[in-house]
């Protein structure tokens, strides 16, 4: 039996328990290089219409859980703009190829996002190459592990807020002239937005701070029938993960010593919830989180 996204299983086994060896790249790193890759929902994923005619722009659109939305997007009917950084174009050409082979045009748009002014330059390009935009979703992220707050600079304090946060501002604010009422917005925080671990101190602030601006946009721009939800993962094996993104010892027990599921997610695990809150299935869903997490209680 092929299996997909419905298929009636253990949760527990579903996916692999994975223990990675020890590994690190330069960030940004590449998905393809990661041992084991990731599962981005690439034999899985089963459309079945509900995002028709839709126009996303993601970010972090490369690897890890913008791909696998990116893709699941695609197979439900939407067209994507991916925003992601130059040196991620081998991961990126792959994730373009498999939105175009569901029949959606993929418009590609690598680029910085801690600058303001690409950030502006991303929606318009969004706007033009796909007729419109009435979806977005924000997943990009910076995470550099330091065991002490003094370790952490002030370069990289700057870059993970401007990347984590900024960047979801600035490209909010310069799409919101172009969304319509029925049009979605969906964010990502972390469970570290309510269980911060310490030696990932600025990343857990952000993320802590992207589910507080989310909850108070989501006010503002509900009269205007736009709704704006969060999604809110888990440990994911993603190449945030091998690029400083946690101690690098630790890999081999990744997710399973922490997730009462006994595992990591794989990218896949999380695309749905991105669909579900981006679809009128949500309808009456706004300034919610919804998290992703195995099993992790969160408030």
């Amino acid at each position: 039996m092929t299996r997909d996204q419905y298929t009636f299983d253990d949760p527990r086994t579903l996916y692999p328990v994975i223990r990675p060896e020890v590994q690190q790249q330069p960030e940004p790193g590449l998905q393809s290089r990661m041992t084991p890759v990731p599962d981005l929902g690439e034999d899985t994923y089963r459309g079945t219409g509900r995002l028709t005619g839709r126009r996303a722009l993601i970010t972090g659109a490369d690897s890890g859980i913008g791909a696998a939305v990116a893709i699941a997007f695609a197979r439900e009917g939407a067209d994507v703009t991916l925003s992601y950084l130059p040196e991620e174009e081998e991961d990126a050409r792959h994730v373009v190829s498999l939105i175009e082979a569901a029949g959606q045009k993929a418009v590609a748009v690598p680029g910085d996002l801690t600058s303001a002014s690409f950030c502006r330059e991303l929606v318009q390009r969004a706007v033009d190459g796909m007729g419109g935009l009435d979806a977005i979703v924000n997943v990009a992220g910076v995470q550099v592990w330091q065991e002490s707050i003094d370790q952490i600079t002030d370069e990289q304090f700057d870059r993970t807020f401007k990347t984590n946060v900024y960047a979801p501002f600035w490209i909010i604010k310069a799409a919101l002239p172009h969304l319509q009422p029925g049009s979605t917005i969906v964010n990502t925080a972390s469970l570290e937005a309510y269980t911060p671990a310490p030696d990932r101190l600025d990343y857990a602030t952000t993320k802590g701070a992207i589910n507080n601006f989310s909850k108070g946009l989501a006010q503002q721009l509900v009269g205007k029938g736009i709704r704006v939800n969060v999604v809110a993962p888990g440990p994911t094996w993603s190449v945030l993960q091998v690029t400083q993104g946690v101690d690098p010892e630790t890999l081999p027990e990744f997710g399973s010593s922490e997730s009462p599921m006994g595992r990591a997610a794989q990218p896949a695990e999380q695309a749905p919830a991105y669909v579900f809150l981006t679809s009128a299935e949500s309808s009456f869903v706004a300034g919610e989180t919804l998290n992703v997490n195995g099993g992790m209680v969160t408030p």
